[in-house]
């Protein structure tokens, strides 16, 4: 695989023309990792905090708005339900009022039975430790796999979503770029036309650049979040005005 040309001048939205675009003043303005947004902090790898991040995954892995999923998230929280067995113990029913009152309606029922599926096959494969699933994981193919075979409804934007937080903590963490990070970045002038719609050299090249910033690898999903906060309003802009059925959730259109 060859390593991405060095980033160069590009006329930016975030630096000005003729400047290297600058990441850390996205994030400054845009607010930086979800997981640290929910008061979730990964730089340790404690397996509750990866948890309460995983179920964080899941609800915003559903087309419904960002916010309905974060209050919801904190209606766990709130609840003290943010470990596998507390999860189960709270069986489906009080996991179904939780749902409702962060008003994820929707799709409470379905994500109500998800939800215990996750935990139950977490605690029997892997004594509901994340940290394990990665460690027995092959590759990075393979933990994505892994993930989404802890239950029904675990897809690959999901994954994709989770996995993105753990990039530089976790080694096996590779999932690609997300696809609204993709738009914002190449809106903004992050990345050069040159490298076209190729997402893999479009993340070599986001991440030299974050590094060249100054930047620590760890601290990238900091950067990709940004982006996909920016990838949302550009959605939401190409949306308004027109007829349309869902919502703007993290999940790629």
């Amino acid at each position: 695989m060859h390593s991405p040309p060095r980033p160069e001048p590009q006329p930016s939205k975030v630096s000005g023309r003729g400047r290297l675009p600058n990441a850390p003043a996205l994030v400054a303005e845009l607010g930086g990792s979800y997981a640290t947004g929910l008061g979730i902090n990964l730089d340790t790898l404690d397996s509750t905090e990866i948890y309460k991040w995983f179920i964080a995954a899941v609800l915003y892995g559903a087309r419904i708005p960002e916010t309905i999923a974060s209050r919801t998230w904190h209606e766990f929280e709130t609840s003290d339900a943010l470990t596998p067995q507390r999860m189960l113990d709270t069986g489906w029913d009080g996991l179904v009022a939780m749902l409702d009152r962060g008003r994820y309606v929707r799709y409470d029922y379905k994500t109500a039975t998800k939800l215990l599926e996750i935990s139950r096959t977490l605690l029997e494969r892997y004594g509901g430790n994340l940290n394990t699933l990665h460690a027995a994981a092959t590759d990075s193919v393979d933990l994505e796999q892994r993930i989404m075979a802890l239950g029904k409804g675990v897809g690959k934007v999901t994954t994709g979503i989770f996995l993105r937080e753990l990039r530089g903590r976790w080694q096996k963490a590779v999932s690609p770029l997300s696809p609204l990070a993709f738009m914002a970045a190449r809106t903004l002038g992050f990345i050069p036309n040159r490298i076209g719609d190729d997402h893999d050299r479009a993340l070599a090249w986001l991440q030299r650049l974050w590094s060249e910033q100054g930047m620590t690898a760890a601290s990238f999903p900091d950067f990709e979040a940004a982006l996909v906060r920016q990838g949302l309003r550009l959605r939401r802009r190409a949306a308004r005005g027109s007829m349309r059925s869902g919502a703007t959730g993290l999940a790629p259109a």
